[in-house]
């Protein structure tokens, strides 16, 4: 459980350092390469191999941390799209409610995990206090014509999610860092290629408060991810890896509202208070 919490409180200094993007008009996209490719330094700084791209190229593990690296970037420009065009609560329940992907893959394709009414309850209380906690008293309203979008960062973070949930499967001991820096460096190419085909068209000016935010972006970053493949490690043992998902998001929404409150000033409908209310009774369904 320490690693969900760790991994709960980490992604929320994520989201606190992301609310500071807007307010100083940070390039999130230049700030985003710089997190990958500071959150990839941080795996070499603690990595204790040898490293070699020999040793990359016959990792087992290495088509998984090339197409999540893709999937990173690329699904968080949808994602930040997707707050353009069908607004933040629409692009947020989408997000967080493609924890139903990773677990129903967790429970076809894992033999030790089974779906009990316990967990049953608690998947169904997550799934409403992640609808009520993100949207403006349940309702929802936005522009058909982008369903498309929606759904991309819908499948999009699924897929993500499944394949870093797989991809521990595939690791020895000692080679998470191996893992993240191979990962992070793929993600970090990945939004210089993108980054190159946006400078063809308008030429953006690299800064240096852009540079310093993705650095700040990416410890963190490091660090929820690398808390968050020990925690699915751990009840992978116990035959309950469907169970961190919702877990870690319950947390993320309940702790990120409290620090909209306390630091930001938000004010909560009733509808969110109610969804808060259904994430906490998720977290200790699960817990228990």
């Amino acid at each position: 459980m320490i690693y969900i919490i760790y991994t709960v409180l980490l992604f929320n200094v994520l989201v606190v350092i992301f609310k500071f993007f807007e307010k100083f008009k940070i390039d999130n996209l230049q700030a985003l390469i710089v997190n990958y490719f500071t959150a990839a330094a941080c795996g070499y700084f603690f990595s204790n191999q040898n490293i070699s791209l020999s040793y990359f190229l016959n990792a087992p593990w290495l088509y998984h941390a090339i197409v999540l690296g893709f999937l990173f970037i690329v699904v968080f420009n949808f994602y930040a799209f997707g707050t353009q065009k069908v607004g933040i609560a629409v692009s947020t329940v989408a997000n967080k409610m493609s924890l139903i992907i990773p677990v129903a893959v967790v429970l076809i394709m894992d033999s030790s995990d089974h779906l009990t009414i316990s967990k049953s309850l608690g998947f169904i209380l997550a799934i409403i206090g992640i609808y009520l906690a993100t949207t403006n008293n349940g309702k929802l309203s936005f522009n058909k014509k982008y369903l498309w979008l929606i759904l991309i960062i819908f499948i999009g973070q699924g897929i993500s999610d499944s394949i870093f949930n797989n991809s521990k499967d595939y690791l020895q001991e000692g080679e998470d860092m191996q893992f993240f820096i191979a990962l992070f460096t793929m993600a970090g190419l990945s939004g210089l290629f993108i980054l190159t085909g946006k400078a063809l068209k308008s030429r953006p000016k690299l800064e240096l408060k852009n540079i310093l935010w993705g650095i700040l972006f990416g410890i963190p970053n490091f660090f929820s991810l690398f808390y968050f493949l020990e925690a699915l490690k751990i009840y992978k043992t116990t035959g309950n890896t469907s169970i961190v998902f919702p877990l870690v998001s319950m947390g993320v929404v309940v702790i990120s509202a409290v620090i909209g409150i306390v630091f930001f000033r938000e004010k909560l409908s009733k509808g969110n208070w109610i969804g808060i209310l259904f994430a906490l009774a998720s977290i200790a369904v699960f817990s228990l």
